[in-house]
């Protein structure tokens, strides 16, 4: 797509939503987002992009929004995303995340909207038994937030084969780092990533690091992920929204490499020049060792490639961010 397009994303206000907004604003894509603002922030999106604040679940709001004109593509950010609580509260998730991701992709089809672009997840894998992961690696969800996103992948999967609905499934393994220039960051409440729970150690924002487990068949014994850049994740929709020309594409979003829990601490402690206080205890259920993921084929595809690929960039450009928004966005407590 070389002529400027008008999408609709939903969730554009939170981590990786807010950084793809910023990039089709950049080439001049005319851009709304839907957000009910729970996770999101209004202030991490450009001044010019229209915010409209409703739930999904408002079928009117929604219907009204997509039946304004023609839109060239919708990407859907808007979900809940804790593994751990999808544990604890399974239902909230499918319903929450399964339930009405099919809907919107009902209504897209009702408003022939023609591309769709999931954010989907790593989480769809579970334990898996070789690595790196690929896009044939076998499927078997190790919570109900990994199953609800594969709710989703199935039904455009059948959007797209019964209503020609074309579709990106992007599976994302560790988003991380901030926009370069300081326009969006990550700002999760709670924080959850390891990335900004570990600068906040280092910045005095919170007591110390918990490590669980360093006991893992890994060179340091601590669990190792694939970590790429979140402004890299934005150039990877924009490549897979010109690739849906050409049909559905299903690609993994990673570095191809991996870091540890250590290593992560270690490249906080060089870039901001300060030492992290941390504690290891033991392992959490459920963790693989090692979660690396193969981009091999969205490279070969589209030509997509990652530019940030050093751990310690990642990690400055987070820490920037954090520096200059030390509570957050609007200096929220």
């Amino acid at each position: 797509m070389t002529q400027p397009v008008r999408v609709l994303v939903t969730g554009g206000a939170g981590f990786v939503g807010s950084h793809v907004v910023w990039a089709l604003h950049d080439r001049g894509d005319e851009v709304v987002v839907y957000d009910n603002l729970r996770q999101g922030h209004r202030e991490a999106l450009p001044t010019s992009v229209e915010l409209v604040e409703a739930e999904l679940a408002d079928e009117t709001t929604l219907d009204a929004t997509l039946g304004r004109g023609r839109w060239d593509g919708v990407l859907h950010f808007a979900a809940l995303s804790l593994v751990g609580e999808s544990m604890q509260r399974p239902f909230h998730y499918l319903t929450e995340n399964g339930g009405l991701g099919i809907r919107l992709i009902d209504a897209c089809v009702r408003h022939k909207v023609g591309r769709f672009i999931l954010s989907s997840t790593a989480a769809l894998f579970g334990n898996p038994e070789t690595l790196p992961i690929t896009e044939t690696t076998r499927i078997d969800p190790g919570s109900p937030y990994g199953e609800s996103k594969l709710m989703i992948e199935r039904t455009l999967y059948w959007a797209d084969r019964i209503h020609r609905l074309r579709y990106a499934c992007l599976r994302y393994f560790n988003a991380a780092g901030a926009d370069a220039d300081g326009r969006s960051g990550e700002d999760h409440r709670p924080e959850t990533h390891l990335i900004p729970l570990v600068i906040d150690a280092a910045l005095g924002l919170r007591p110390e690091i918990t490590v669980f487990g360093n006991d893992y068949p890994t060179p340091d014994g601590t669990c190792i992920r694939d970590y790429v850049h979140v402004s890299d994740l934005a150039q990877a929709h924009l490549a897979a929204l010109a690739k849906l020309q050409d049909g559905s594409v299903t690609y993994n979003l990673g570095s191809g490499t991996g870091n540890s829990v250590l290593e992560v601490i270690r490249s906080v402690e060089r870039v901001s020049g300060r030492s992290v206080p941390m504690r290891v205890v033991g392992r959490r259920p459920g963790d693989p060792a090692v979660l690396v993921a193969s981009s091999e084929l969205i490279r070969s595809q589209t030509g997509w490639a990652p530019r940030f690929t050093q751990l310690d960039d990642i990690v400055a450009s987070a820490l920037a961010w954090r520096r200059r928004n030390p509570n957050g966005y609007g200096n929220a407590a």
